[in-house]
Formats: structure tokens, sequence, C-alpha cells
């Protein structure tokens, strides 16, 4: 099912084909033309990203994709599935390719903290983590007779929360103020994180044994719950094939540079997506109607929330972009709404799937979008 107008399309294939020989150019070994406007810089720099994880991440594509859209939408992701289907590996691929050009500062600030971000920071959530063993915690100095912050693992660009929901409520609402703000406060004290800050977390929701299941609260600071999926049979024997072959590619100092991407050019890439990219009046309609048919339906007893909405709208913008579009369609909202909104929502028992009653709510207003952007 699609409900992308006719209308759309001619712009849409120009638009496209211009973008992707803007990107044929920057892969060329000695190119030297410049991208045809910001948008289309903004877009090849995504695609290097993904690119790069596709490279030691095998059989995930749109997983990956929807991870550099959360990303560049400010974001969190939280990851499902069993053990051993490439979550941690994503994330760690995924933070590793964007260290970039921007060094950590080492120097203190005035509050006395270490004022290092790292690039990278994986925690391993454990039933007796503490609070400070994320946020960081203060530590006397004798040789001054004062305190100063000694920065958690919170202090990263890009977080693995592995396993979030091995670890006590008392821990999982330190990561509220994180993700929700960019801060943590200690001691009366709020220390700011970086601008890149974004959180993918795993869960496994097999094993129950020893799990403290996410609130509420918790669930909608994520923008998308992904459930990934076995990979297919030919995917899977590739990852046996490859399987020494890229470890030794992703070792190899000489190729570093072209496994990463800069956080100044990431950054100004989500300005200037935000910037350049259209969203409709229709397409805000469509959202808010369909946001209100699942919280009046009786088999819905929990909606999702405005903050669900206001969330998706960069997410919809990052999705137009990276598919070599300057405008939201309806294939962005149908792409995009069931990772939104599915873990928000509480169903009433015997309501069936989650992600069939979200098409089923979502196709009134879906219609009505089309038919207003077919005037």
């Amino acid at each position: 099912m699609s409900f992308e107008h006719e209308t759309e399309n001619y712009e849409k294939e120009n638009y496209k084909k211009e973008s992707d020989e803007t990107i044929a150019s920057f892969d060329a070994p000695h190119a030297t033309a410049k991208p045809a406007n910001e948008l289309d810089a903004a877009r090849a720099t995504l695609l290097k990203l993904v690119n790069i994880v596709k490279t030691k991440v095998i059989g995930r594509d749109e997983v990956i994709e929807l991870c550099v859209i959360a990303l560049v939408a400010d974001g969190h992701v939280l990851l499902e599935d069993f053990p051993g289907s490439g979550k941690t590996t994503l994330a760690k691929t995924l933070g590793e390719a964007i260290v970039g050009q921007m060094p950590p500062d080492v120097s203190d600030d005035e509050s006395g903290a270490e004022s290092g971000i790292a690039a990278f920071r994986r925690i391993q959530f454990t039933p007796d983590l503490l609070p400070s063993d994320v946020t960081g915690v203060p530590i006397f100095d004798p040789s001054n007779n004062s305190f100063h912050f000694r920065r958690g693992p919170l202090f990263a660009h890009v977080v693995l929360a592995d396993e979030i929901n091995r670890t006590s409520p008392k821990v999982q609402s330190a990561m509220l103020e994180a993700m929700g703000e960019k801060q943590v406060s200690v001691d009366n004290t709020t220390y700011p994180l970086g601008e890149l800050f974004f959180v993918i977390a795993t869960q496994n929701p097999l094993d129950l044994v020893g799990t403290y299941p996410l609130p509420t609260p918790q669930l909608d600071r994520f923008l998308f719950k992904l459930t990934m999926q076995h990979i297919d049979r030919e995917a899977e024997l590739e990852v046996l094939s490859t399987h020494l072959d890229r470890q030794q590619t992703f070792h190899d100092d000489e190729a570093a540079h072209s496994r990463t991407v800069s956080q100044i050019d990431l950054l100004h890439a989500r300005r200037i997506i935000d910037s350049e990219v259209e969203i409709s009046s229709a397409v805000k309609v469509a959202l808010v109607d369909i946001s209100r048919d699942l919280r009046s339906d009786p088999r819905v007893l929990q909606g999702n929330s405005t903050r669900s909405i206001v969330l998706m709208l960069p997410a919809l913008k990052a999705a137009a972009a990276l598919d070599g579009r300057n405008y939201v369609s309806a294939a962005d909202i149908e792409k995009l709404l069931p990772r939104v909104f599915a873990h928000r929502l509480e169903l009433a028992p015997g309501a069936g799937d989650v992600n069939a009653l979200l098409r089923e709510l979502m196709l009134p207003s879906m219609e009505q979008l089309a038919r207003s952007t077919l005037r």
C-alpha cells in the first residue's frame, strides 16, 4: 500500500537524479566537483555514514538507515531482539564511524569538572549498577582540599546502553534527564552533555530473568524502537564468508579516514536538513488526526504523547533528505510512524497486533493526505 501521489513523481525523480550524481562525484578518487546545494552535501554525509556501517553490519540495511535518521533527528534508539543479532556491533560501529575531526577538550571547566567528551562509550547495565556509575561522581582532591567532578560514560557523543532493562529503575531514571535535556545533575550542579549526544540502548525481550521493564516515561524518550529480525540466508552466508576480511579492513589504519564522518559535518548536515526540507501543513494535520484517532479508539488504553509528534518532525525531514527529496511525503509517514508510535501505545487486552492496529487507524488520514496533495 502506498499513498504517494503521482504529481510528486516528476519532481522526486529529477531531484533524486541530481542528488545521486552529486554523491557519485564525492566518491570519485580525484573529484573536484562541488555539491549543487547544501542539501546535497548533507545527504552525501548521511549516505557516507550509512555505507560505512553497512560494510561492518550485513543484512541490517533498514535498521542502519533508521539509526542514522534518529541520529540526525536528535533522537535515541531502542534495539530489541535476541542475543547475537548484531545490536552491539551496529551501535559500536556507528559510534566509531563518527569520531571525525572534533577531538575532546580535556581541560577543566569553571566548576572543576573534566570537560572532555569522548566519541563513543559503552555501558554494560547490571542489577548492581549505581546512578553515579553512569553520570559521574565528585572526587576529593587532597592536593587542593576540594572536590572535582569526574564524568561518567554518559559524557560521549554516542553511548551504547547495553541491556538497559537489566539495571534498576533508579539507574534508568538517571538516564531520563540525559536523554531528554542533554545534561546530568549531580549534587545540585548541572553538567551539559555534547550537542551530538545519542543513545543506542539494547534489550533482550526473551530472557526476562533479572530484568526491569522500562517504564512509559523512559520509553517515551526513545524516538524509535526497532526489532531486529533474523537476517536472510544470503546475508548470513555473506557474514560467514567475509568475517575475517571485514575484521582486517576495520583494523587497517590506512583506511581509517574513509571510515569516519566528522562530527562537525554531521551537525552541519542536521542544521541544513532542518532548514531546507519542507513539511506541509497537510502532513502535520495527518499526524495530529492519526494521533487523535489512536487516543479515542477503545482498543487503546494510552495513546501516543504530543512529544512523540514533535520528535517525529525532524525524523521525517531526515528520511526525506536521505531519500533525495527536499519535502516530506506520505511515504515518509508510512515508513516512520509505526517505529515512533508503536512502543508508546498501551493496548487493551485482546486488541491484537499493534502494527496492524496502526495500519488500520492511519488509513483514513493517509487517504485524506493523498487527496489534499493531489489538488
